[in-house]
């Protein structure tokens, strides 16, 4: 199943339970929801990592460091992006833990990376760590809300928030590849 469809899959999912269960019981999941849920968003995980990682091969060393114009990321930015999300963002929150990259000095040198080998072998790394994380989670301690993005956010919320971030960040080095005659592998 591609991502699109796991994630359209997620979607129904979450409108067939909300429907089914009454207002006041919707902030709160069952262990097994919150695991159905855990399960998909892997999947959709893999299936962009797949992506990702197939337009970074895609792309010449020399355009990782193309923009479309000024104030915009680079696509090595947008990849680093992606890695970060894998080493910091999604394990946090879903509450579990990112991964030790050193001082934030360190981390903010790691965003600005931009030969093809180094941003690859992180943006592997980044998601494998994001999905172990996850995979370990218990699905009990998913059943909650959590902070993401600076609101409360039930395990579903969460997982289509970061998903769709994801999917729009796919999206946007999709236009760059197609901007410098790039066929996406998957669609050749």
């Amino acid at each position: 199943m591609s991502s699109g469809r796991r994630l359209t899959a997620l979607i129904a999912f979450v409108c067939l339970f909300a429907a089914a269960v009454p207002a006041r019981a919707q902030d709160a999941f069952t262990k097994e929801g919150a695991a159905s849920v855990k399960a998909s968003f892997i999947a959709d995980l893999d299936g962009l990592h797949k992506k990702f990682a197939q337009l970074a091969d895609a792309f010449p060393q020399d355009k990782y460091t193309w923009r479309p114009m000024e104030g915009v990321r680079s696509v090595s930015e947008v990849l680093m992006l992606a890695a970060m999300e894998g080493y910091s963002f999604i394990p946090n929150s879903f509450g579990a833990k990112p991964a030790q990259l050193g001082a934030r000095e360190e981390v903010a040198k790691l965003r600005t990376l931009s030969d093809k080998a180094q941003v690859i072998d992180h943006l592997n790394k980044g998601f494998a760590h994001a999905k172990k994380e996850l995979e370990g989670l218990d699905a009990a301690t998913l059943t909650g809300k959590r902070k993401v993005m600076g609101q409360d956010m039930s395990v579903v919320d969460g997982a289509l928030a970061i998903g769709g971030d994801l999917h729009e960040h796919l999206g946007q080095l999709i236009a760059y590849a197609r901007m410098n005659h790039i066929v996406p592998p998957w669609s050749k």
